[in-house]
């Protein structure tokens, strides 16, 4: 018959918890409360936040504007052309993992005849530090010998025609179009979609919800740069995991719940 063991008995053979095991416990629930208040804060957010007044949006990129007067976008290009490859590129990558592999792709092929006459399997040995670099290779070569084909080897100034080329979506659309030919087109990234939807400015299911939002809501003066002024904001200030309010220039302007988290 197996011996039973006492109370006294198990706790004596229990581990002890030392004090620098309790801090540790303590330091590891600290870290796990700071992001799920964020969570909880973003979700509360999520279609309940108060609308911002046009004033309010007026002064929002009135600020934008006075800080940051010529916004760039941060992937490496050298014409119409290579944008439009670069941004391919980049749907599910980061901008500075794009432009490790597109120097050295640029240099072989900067037109999509070169593009095209390079092949699927070199553009996929140049590229293959950026994920899904096998579908990307094929789309780009195959992009790049519709434009010979159907557009004289110039990148289309439609959303129509590109959006109809190989890879091409309406954010990537939207981006060419701004950045290559200057038009008041914003692309929503994973970035303007949580700034519209976090700070109340542009809420929205879906991206396409949040564009039609902005494109309702900014002030036409600035909605040539609102893409970008939108998306650094989000990528170095609004982040997801522990947004930067102290250092936002919009704060006093936000309706984000989880402004009054962050010092807890």
């Amino acid at each position: 018959m197996a011996r039973k063991t006492s109370r006294r008995t198990a706790a004596r053979k229990a581990p002890r918890r030392t004090a620098q095991s309790l801090r540790k416990a303590r330091a590891g629930k600290a870290a796990v409360k700071g992001p799920q208040k964020r969570s909880v804060a973003d979700k509360k957010a999520a279609g309940a936040v108060p609308q911002w007044t046009p004033a309010e949006i007026e002064e929002a990129f009135r600020r934008f504007a006075a800080a940051n007067p010529h916004p760039e976008g941060e992937l490496k290009h050298v014409n119409p052309y290579t944008l439009l490859v670069a941004v391919v590129l980049s749907a599910q990558a980061t901008d500075a993992g794009v432009n490790k592999a597109t120097p050295a792709l640029f240099t072989a092929a900067d037109t999509p005849a070169k593009m095209a006459a390079l092949g699927e399997a070199r553009v996929q040995d140049l590229i293959k530090t950026i994920g899904l670099f096998r579908t990307k290779a094929k789309n780009v070569v195959a992009l790049s010998k519709q434009l010979v084909e159907e557009h004289g080897s110039e990148v289309p100034r439609s959303r129509e025609a590109l959006e109809a080329l190989p890879g091409v979506g309406r954010k990537t659309a939207n981006v060419v179009l701004n950045i290559a030919f200057g038009e008041p087109t914003i692309a929503v990234d994973t970035h303007i979609f949580r700034v519209g939807n976090r700070t109340g400015l542009a809420p929205g299911k879906t991206p396409f919800e949040v564009e039609t939002k902005l494109d309702e809501v900014v002030p036409d003066k600035y909605k040539r740069h609102a893409h970008h002024w939108l998306i650094l904001h989000g990528r170095y200030i609004c982040v997801a995991r522990r947004p930067q309010c102290e250092k936002c220039l919009i704060a006093d302007l936000c309706k984000w719940p989880g402004k009054s988290t962050l010092a807890a």
